[in-house]
């Protein structure tokens, strides 16, 4: 019993009571040589110590404890709650108490970690979005104060500086568009209407629809051979489209001159279909994978400020995905190339009819 470290308040009684009678019952009987009489009050005084030490620390420990109970719950405690900490809560012992406290000191600690992790984030978005919202604005300000000092009358640079105007408002429109977006998609609101449709369609029509682009870069856009034959997923068509501009796009803006984006398409268990867009273009650093789908996480500043986009792109990807029960990867490699891939589902029975579904509640479906 010595050698626990913490003791329980009848263990602290039965410890404290017995020296102090035994002591007392002995030095009566030094003076009066009756042993019954000694006995009796070691037995008496044994009670009564016990009783009055078990009381008291009883009262003290565990008002201390109902106390740091009362700090880690951090709610005013309700009639049940009450009686729990009144007639219940005595009977834990110390070591199960700290365990308590151990457990809460951990969670505040996670709690704590992501609220700096939030933190950081949240300066970093803004930051971010400042830094896109500034750009055009500065941009559109300038061409109309020169435009309004005179040079309005100036053909040679009027139309010149009102179409760089209006891009740089497109690029604003662009911008809270995607916003607005991923804010659909982050809060639910998003509903997706799913079909069958075959994708290797899908992705012939977005490589046409980039098909100026691409020729622009000299890169050249096919379907893998070997994944022709048709395969029909269900999907939020425009949603998924959406996300194949997105790959297409990013590929075509850090892609090689001459260089290739392949589509591939593959069945993976007869209820899953994997699709993915790959490129041998620059790459990705290892360090930046965990993080490219964050909101304008830029790779390489001086290089993507210059390609254009909103920097939302791959987050806007990242969220579709996520709505549809699924997650997206990547492979990369510096100088090799880069790899997007996620799963959709197969083709339902549905009658040729789209099904609604809200965004968040995709994971089930």
């Amino acid at each position: 019993m010595f050698a626990k470290k913490n003791f329980s308040p009848q263990e602290v009684g039965f410890v404290s009571s017995l020296p102090i009678s035994g002591l007392a019952a002995f030095v009566f009987y030094l003076f009066t040589e009756e042993w019954e009489l000694s006995l009796l009050l070691f037995v008496g005084l044994f009670i009564i110590a016990y009783l009055i030490i078990f009381n008291a620390v009883k009262r003290f420990v565990y008002r201390k404890i109902k106390l740091i109970y009362k700090l880690i719950s951090q709610t005013k405690a309700s009639k049940k709650e009450e009686f729990y900490y009144k007639n219940i809560l005595p009977q834990s012992s110390i070591e199960e108490v700290s365990e308590d406290v151990e457990q809460w000191a951990v969670q505040h600690r996670e709690e704590l970690e992501v609220l700096r992790k939030n933190e950081i984030f949240r300066k970093e978005f803004l930051l971010n979005l400042s830094h896109e919202l500034k750009t055009p604005i500065f941009a559109v300000q300038g061409y109309v104060d020169t435009l309004l000092n005179g040079a309005l009358f100036n053909n040679e640079v009027n139309v010149k500086f009102l179409e760089n105007a209006s891009k740089n408002v497109d690029r604003l429109v662009n911008l809270l568009a995607d916003l607005d977006e991923i804010t659909k998609l982050e809060s639910g609101e998003l509903i997706l209407l799913k079909e069958n449709f075959v994708i290797q369609d899908l992705i012939k029509e977005v490589f046409e629809s980039l098909s100026i682009k691409t020729r622009e870069n000299h890169i050249r856009c096919f379907i893998k051979p070997g994944c022709e034959l048709p395969l029909t997923v269900y999907a939020d068509k425009e949603k998924i489209r959406m996300v194949l501009i997105n790959l297409v796009d990013n590929a075509l803006k850090y892609g090689k001159q001459n260089g290739t984006i392949e589509a591939s398409a593959y069945k993976v268990d007869g209820k899953k279909i994997l699709v993915e867009i790959t490129d041998n273009g620059y790459g990705i650093a290892e360090e930046h994978l965990s993080r490219i789908f964050e909101r304008f996480y830029r790779t390489d500043l001086a290089r993507t400020r210059k390609a254009g986009g909103s920097g939302l792109g791959l987050s806007i990807v990242k969220h579709i995905i996520e709505a549809h029960g699924e997650t997206i990867h990547v492979r990369s490699k510096l100088d090799v190339g880069t790899t997007f891939g996620f799963l959709l589902a197969s083709a339902r029975a549905t009658a040729g009819t789209k099904q609604i579904f809200p965004a968040n509640k995709q994971a089930n479906n």
